[in-house]
């Protein structure tokens, strides 16, 4: 408890920050993306030692979600994740985004053609005797 109140008062990295409220799995994940440019603290690109503050906003990418939150609380310590969640807030625009990407990944994901698996002998056979005959038309 004694190390939670001197990281509040002294205050945490970004990349530790991001670490305890469960956006990354490891540290030196965190890291990665925020040297990468995939983090951007208050509009702007930041280094991993930028120190959090309480009302600051973060754009990041977490997979393929791009997320827009705001700072509450600051912690250098992971907990649960019923306690990381308290840690920030998701815009109401963010949120929206997300949902609307979401739904449009599963649309298309309904337009991929699946098949069955590998062509078998005879399909292989078909395909390329197809093909020699488009090659063929070009000559």
């Amino acid at each position: 408890m004694k190390d939670q109140e001197n990281t509040e008062t002294k205050g945490v990295r970004l990349d530790k920050w991001l670490w305890a409220a469960r956006f990354y799995k490891t540290r030196s994940l965190a890291r990665q993306m925020i040297e990468g440019g995939k983090v951007d603290y208050n509009g702007t690109r930041a280094k991993p030692s930028k120190i959090v503050e309480v009302g600051a906003s973060i754009k990041l990418l977490q997979g393929n979600a791009r997320r827009e939150i705001i700072v509450l609380k600051i912690s250098g310590v992971r907990g649960p994740a019923s306690v990381a969640q308290t840690l920030y807030e998701e815009t109401l625009e963010s949120i929206q985004k997300r949902e609307e990407a979401i739904r449009l990944n599963k649309m298309a994901s309904l337009m991929v053609i699946r098949t069955e698996g590998k062509p078998n002998k005879k399909e292989r056979r078909a395909l390329l005797s197809f093909k020699e005959k488009l090659a063929s038309d070009f000559d």
